[in-house]
């Protein structure tokens, strides 16, 4: 018979209704998964369409989990809160509490929430099914992770702000066709099953294409540090796919002090994310500063074994943002771990145009080179760091990139001929100066690099600049790459990037 589960959850004040209880464990939702891939797809039933989509941007977010229902299932130090249907999250999403091997499903009560007299969703039924979960800080204290939309997640990382998001798969991303998105059907939240994590969830994705099972181990970072996720996902595809993304990351980025061309702003940058990191499995650290393009454009970065990347926010100075309301110099970024082996495939990084801060237009994730035919399992671990910065690497990290016109002071411009100027910071290059034999590396591809080359301390500060123009010699953008080395020794990271003399992307 349904009814309150005790223990624990006795906590709250408000007791939910639970369902009856039923065996649960991580080989039994793969189960659940590979039995539902052979199955053609279903979509989600809308209970009363026309109703929810009266519950637009505003209306949704007057509705409010009310915290003396908050559901207390793995103690006060993670309280969890609900997310309420509405027109940009309509299909329902089923919640369970799980406690010793065992399930038992949370239903829908109006009363959860707090709203408005006049309300829309006071009209719903009450099998609408909620949204997603986020999870509180002890004391109700602002939630740290959620789980909202789609297959879509993200934490407020170590500063205490949102930015870019995690997904639990990509498909189709960047083609000339739509993109899929799977969502997760079905959440199980419980107790860690690493006593290191603050809480384990569980999640069933299903799609068109693809049905899968995940794990997720939560962690909360204390004061200042960083949360960790570790994922693992087993995937079973229904139907052959063209791109598959594993570990996607999704973020924001309209300008910044290389592209400020982009937009009329007063606000100096605006971005989440300024750049893709990347350490390869040959050991090789990779910068790829990010660009907002004019055409839809497609970033490949081939390996093996990958040992990481992920999609960062480096620049963590107020003064060049100068936005107080969302604090953009807080956002977390977002590092990658593989566990275990993922074999040949590549890293690749989608840039989509856009003109406002509104909508996420960057996305990367590990693309594998072969993928098992449907029905076969596909299985991938990995850790999410949601972190200030990229781990350190031994040698300089690129520290900032800035473009603009060719040329010298006092002589005429020339047409068709940009400069590029990398800074890079790290101890590899403390105490050297222009005597102790640092060299650039620059090479172009669809271009040609042009002089003079500057390679030199940066006068009051611990930086190297390196400065260099250049030009097309095509249509396309030139692939540009660089780095200082002493001998046969790389000092700093490797930064590529694509460029236009119009310093669009």
């Amino acid at each position: 018979m349904a009814g309150p589960v005790p223990g624990a959850l006795a906590q709250a004040k408000t007791l939910p209704v639970l369902g009856p209880p039923t065996a649960f464990s991580f080989p039994d939702l793969v189960a659940l998964a590979r039995s539902a891939a052979a199955e053609p797809y279903r979509p989600p039933v809308i209970a009363v369409p026309e109703q929810i989509e009266q519950i637009d941007y505003d209306a949704h977010w007057q509705i409010r989990f009310r915290d003396d229902a908050s559901l207390m299932h793995v103690g006060a130090s993670a309280p969890i809160q609900l997310f309420h249907p509405g027109r940009y999250f309509r299909e329902p999403v089923r919640v369970h509490l799980v406690e010793n091997g065992t399930a038992r499903e949370v239903h829908y009560r109006r009363d959860f929430f707090s709203m408005p007299d006049d309300s829309p969703a006071r009209d719903l039924p009450e099998d609408v099914g909620f949204a997603g979960f986020r999870v509180m800080r002890p004391g109700l204290a602002p939630d740290w992770v959620s789980f909202l939309g789609a297959s879509y997640f993200r934490t407020d990382g170590p500063l205490g702000q949102y930015g870019l998001s995690a997904r639990g798969l990509a498909i189709d991303t960047g083609l000339a066709k739509p993109e899929e998105f799977p969502r997760f059907s079905h959440f199980w939240i419980g107790p860690p099953v690493d006593p290191a994590d603050t809480l384990t969830a569980w999640a069933l994705l299903d799609g068109p294409s693809v049905s899968g099972a995940y794990q997720f181990g939560l962690r909360r970072g204390g004061a200042g540090e960083p949360h960790v996720t570790t994922i693992s996902a087993r995937l079973f595809l229904r139907r052959a796919v063209e791109r598959l993304g594993i570990a996607p990351l999704t973020s924001m980025y309209w300008f910044s002090e290389r592209s400020r061309i982009l937009a009329d702003e007063w606000r100096p940058e605006i971005h989440d994310s300024d750049g893709l990191a990347l350490a390869t499995g040959a050991g090789e650290r990779i910068w790829r500063p990010l660009g907002n393009p004019s055409v839809v454009r497609t970033s490949s970065f081939f390996d093996q074994n990958p040992r990481g990347f992920g999609l960062i926010q480096r620049d963590r100075a107020f003064e060049n943002y100068q936005d107080d309301g969302v604090f953009y110099n807080r956002r977390p970024s977002a590092w990658i771990e593989p566990v275990g082996d993922w074999g040949k495939g590549a890293v690749q990084l989608i840039e989509i145009p856009t003109v406002d801060e509104t909508f996420d237009n960057i996305v990367a994730y590990w693309s594998p080179a072969e993928l098992p035919p449907p029905g076969e399992m596909l299985s991938f671990d990995y850790r999410i760091v949601w972190g200030e910065r990229d781990p350190e690497p031994t040698v300089a990290r690129v520290f900032s990139t800035r473009q603009g016109q060719g040329g010298a002071p006092g002589q005429d411009i020339p047409e068709g001929i940009d400069k590029m100027v990398i800074d890079f910071q790290g101890a590899a290059l403390k105490g050297l100066t222009v005597q102790s034999g640092v060299e650039p590396v620059i090479e172009a591809v669809g271009g040609e690099i042009l002089g003079p080359i500057g390679c030199r301390p940066v006068v009051g500060t611990d930086r190297w600049r390196l400065s260099f123009d250049f030009r097309a010699t095509g249509t396309e953008p030139v692939q540009l790459r660089a780095y200082l080395r002493r001998g046969d020794a790389a000092l700093t990271e490797t930064w590529v990037a694509l460029a236009t003399t119009d310093r669009k992307g």
